[in-house]
Parts: C-alpha cells; structure tokens; sequence
C-alpha cells in the first residue's frame, strides 16, 4: 500500500470511494471509471504544482525505487563488486558489472534500503570513506575494460560520524570527484531521488548528469538549512524556496543537463513505467556518448564542471 501525503488527500478520497464500490454488488462501473478519470485528473493537476518542499517529500517516499531496484530491473546479469581494498566494503554503495541491453556496464549507486533491516544494513544510503573509495576503484576498473559507467544517486549525504571524518572523509568525496574528472571512459549520473551536498557529488561528476522530475539535489538539506539562517525547524518551506533543489530549477541553473519524466503520482506509484522510461534515455545516451573520441570527452566533462563553479 502507498502511503498519501497531506497535499494529496483529494486523491486518497477518491480511492476510499473505489475500493468502497469495488466492494458493492453490483457494481457500479459506470461510477467507478468516473472516479478513476477524476483521479488521474487530479494527479496532473497536483503534480503539475509541486512546491519545493512538497518535492522533497515524494524524492524521500519509502516506497520511490532505489539503487537496487533500478539495477534489477533496468540492467541484467549484475555482478556485484565488494570492498576498496583498504579497509571494508561499505554497503551504502553498491556496484558491479551489468549489461545495458547487450552492452556491459560498471553501475553503481548509494543505496537507501526498503525497509528497516536494510535500512540498517545500507546506512540509509550514507557512504564512509570506504564506499567513496570502492566507487574509485570501480572506476578505475571500468577504465581499464574500457566499458561505461552509470551512477544512481539517492542519498541525504555522505555519513557525518565521527569513524568516517578520522578515516578521512572530506579527502575521500574530493578523491572521487578528481577521479571521476580523469576516468577515460563515459560517465552518466541520475539522481533518482536525493541529492545531498558531497556525498552526491562524489558519484555525480558526469558527462550526462540528469535528474528524475520528482527529486533534488541541494548543498544541504532544507532542515539543516532552515536551523542554520532561521533557527527554526519549521522554516523548512522558506528553505525549500531558497535551495533552488528541484530537477527545473537544477536544470534552469545549469547544474544538470536533463530531467527525466515521471507519471504524475511519481516514480513509488508507477514504478514499472519508470524502470522502462530510465532503461530507454540511459541506452540512447551511452550509445551517444561512445561515439564520441575520449579525449574529447575528458575535455568535454572538464569543462562543464569549470564553467558551473564560473557561473
């Protein structure tokens, strides 16, 4: 069951309604086929008016597919790849080889957990220095065999405890960044729920950086925003407001390059269609983009990231 957030209480209504004649005899399908067009109705109407802070709620869905989901439903024969060779395997982020229709593939994402046992397992998506590490290596990896790198972000940010700053994670997130400046090899990131601050940069230093139309990517989270310039929990709207954190006002500021669509209702409601509609934009840009001589890709990526910090 999907749980409904306050701004779509119309739509909850109106499934309370179906189900309630659903469960008539006879049934009124005439009634029912009314509510279900009210209700897709409704989703457009809702969806099309988002706020900042309402975005933020559906990009965090319990339900919004993760990491893994997408792996498993969009690539085939995953081999999932283990550790950093330094000091552990950190399970915030995961990768392998795939292929992408007959094409291998290194992916790799943060990856959140679907329920509380893999929550736990997965850090809640929060990588230490070692998961950042274990990207690098799979960079390199994919470098080497020469084959492309896809990387699917959804995180609140790198993991701020205190085992991870002594094992160095501020070096360990720049590490990442550098190195996927200088990996020869094409690089696409999409955000596919959060993007937090460093740790989503980390694996979002990309040739193709896209986000899905339901999720962000903000420097901070607009709760740790509004503590800090209000001093009040409750200014997570304002804060929201002034991120700049949906995929629009992301792609309005140049910061990625595409969104990718989602059914009105989002990605937890129609999961099927979102697995088709990423798998079908992630093969026409790999296939773009290795095409194109490394060299000028390498310069490509270098520059788009020096003209963001000019801007």
């Amino acid at each position: 069951m999907v749980d409904y957030f306050d701004f779509e209480k119309p739509i909850e209504d109106i499934t309370k309604n179906i189900e309630a004649l659903n469960n008539t005899e006879p049934k009124n399908q005439n009634l029912i086929n009314n509510y279900i067009e009210e209700k897709e109705n409704l989703y457009k109407k809702i969806y099309l008016k988002l706020t900042p802070w309402e975005k933020v709620q559906v990009a965090r869905h319990s339900n919004r597919p993760h990491s893994l989901d997408y792996i498993n439903n969009i690539f085939k024969d995953f081999i999932p790849l283990a550790g950093d060779k330094k000091f552990s395997d950190d399970q915030a982020i995961v990768g392998g080889l795939a292929k992408l229709e007959n094409l291998s593939i290194m992916v790799i994402g943060t990856e959140k957990g679907n329920h509380m046992e893999t929550r736990i397992k997965h850090n809640f998506g929060m990588a230490k220095p070692e998961g950042y590490r274990k990207a690098q290596r799979l960079f390199s990896l994919a470098e080497k065999f020469r084959i492309p790198i896809v990387t699917l972000v959804d995180t609140a940010g790198a993991f701020p405890g205190k085992e991870a700053e002594e094992r160095g994670q501020s070096e360990s997130i720049a590490s990442s960044i550098a190195r996927s400046l200088r990996v020869k090899t094409p690089i696409i990131s999409v955000i596919i729920g959060e993007g937090g601050s460093g740790g989503a940069i980390a694996l979002a230093t990309a040739d193709i950086v896209m986000m899905l139309e339901n999720s962000i990517y903000s420097v901070i989270s607009p709760e740790g925003c509004a503590s800090i310039l209000w001093r009040d929990s409750n200014a997570v709207n304002k804060a929201a407001d002034s991120l700049k954190l949906t995929a629009k006002e992301c792609f309005n500021l140049n910061i990625i390059d595409e969104i990718i669509p989602e059914k009105p209702g989002g990605a937890h409601r129609f999961r099927e269609e979102q697995y088709a509609i990423l798998k079908e934009i992630l093969s026409s840009k790999i296939q773009k983009l290795i095409n194109i001589p490394l060299e000028n890709i390498i310069e490509q990526r270098n520059e788009k990231f020096l003209n963001i910090t000019n801007d």
